[in-house]
């Protein structure tokens, strides 16, 4: 691998800091550091897990095969450029008890070791640590890396260590896994290599796991406090200064990024792809800060793709949040968390 980091960790934080707790919203409220990283709940939802089929997961449906990224877009180290320091403020966190609920469905005891593949600022891998006894990072953005490693330190994680690297680049030296994780990463990679590297790398009966947003729209979505973020008129903004067709790195995804993931997992020799969906449903607000922050975070609003209008940019963003919301607080469900995961067959 082209460079490691020492990582420190042992034991992350686990539904406590997947749930933030309640905090009082004011109009205009800027949150501190640690409060504005997973947002502030205004509306509590205790649904439990999805339990469909066995122990909480259901079998995917076979997707239809998908080609791999456009022949027109190629993975360049820039994209995610400068987003790093925006992504803890600006994402939205993922259902609460997400990793305890995967933890009991894969058995997981303490005694193995996890990978998380484009692990961004440790997002996942940090709250599912504590679960392993040793869990690696890697990523290619070295910013990312370095927020981690400082998140991890702030947590107490001890058992996580940091690799900076693409999924491409893997074995590695890295060893062996229980767990591979990808977190709305692995549609960026070369699937079906990474795939059977993956495959290579988990021990027998291991398990490649593939975490995201749910993107189907709620039936009942809740009612809001205040208003939503405005993200198609930030998205036509966006447009504005870059162009029509998404930008991604240096190049453009002129028709996105890839989808089925079934049979590339199939064929790479994984067996009995099942889908768990951990429902969410909190109502959060965010501050004005955060949306900007949102949008830094994207691939196709990274910062350094406005290049010298940067400025120019964020001025007009924050326009058009502040007559969306004169007092700089808006409100927004948060999204369940779909769960895919496959075995390798034991041997």
């Amino acid at each position: 691998l082209p460079r490691s980091f020492s990582g420190q960790a042992a034991a992350a934080r686990s539904g406590r800091d997947n749930c933030p707790a309640p905090m009082t919203v004011r109009p205009g409220h800027v949150y501190d550091e640690d409060a504005r990283r997973r947002h502030v709940p205004l509306l509590g939802d205790a649904r439990g897990i999805v339990a469909v089929e066995g122990p909480g997961s259901v079998r995917a449906p076979d997707a239809e095969r998908s080609t791999g990224m456009p022949d027109s877009w190629r993975w360049d180290q820039s994209l995610f450029r400068g987003s790093a320091t925006y992504y803890e403020q600006g994402r939205l966190a993922y259902a609460p008890g997400y990793t305890e609920q995967l933890a009991k469905i894969l058995a997981l005891d303490g005694s193995g070791r996890l990978l998380d593949v484009g692990c961004g600022p440790g997002t996942v891998v940090l709250p599912f640590a504590e679960h392993f006894h040793e869990a690696v990072g890697v990523d290619p953005d070295p910013d990312m890396l370095v927020a981690a490693e400082r998140r991890a330190r702030t947590l107490g994680v001890r058992n996580v260590r940091w690799a900076e690297a693409r999924a491409e680049d893997l074995p590695g030296d890295l060893g062996r896994f229980q767990v591979i994780l990808f977190a709305q990463s692995f549609h960026w990679t070369e699937r079906e290599q990474v795939a059977a590297t993956a495959r290579d790398m988990l021990e027998p009966g291991g398990w490649l796991v593939l975490l995201s947003d749910l993107k189907t729209p709620r039936t009942e979505p809740a009612e809001l406090p205040y208003p939503p973020p405005p993200y198609e008129r930030i998205t036509e903004l966006t447009r504005q200064y870059l162009g029509t067709v998404r930008r991604a790195g240096q190049g453009l995804l002129i028709n996105g990024t890839p989808s089925g993931e079934g049979a590339i997992l199939t064929d790479a020799g994984f067996e009995d792809l099942r889908r768990l969906v951990v429902p969410s449903g909190a109502v959060v607000a965010r501050a004005t800060d955060d949306i900007v922050a949102w949008a830094f975070s994207r691939s196709d609003m990274a910062p350094h793709l406005f290049g010298d209008r940067l400025q120019e940019f964020e001025r007009d963003l924050r326009t058009l949040l502040a007559r969306t919301s004169p007092v700089g607080v808006f409100a927004e469900q948060l999204p369940d968390t779909e769960i895919r995961y496959a075995q390798r067959a034991r041997q």
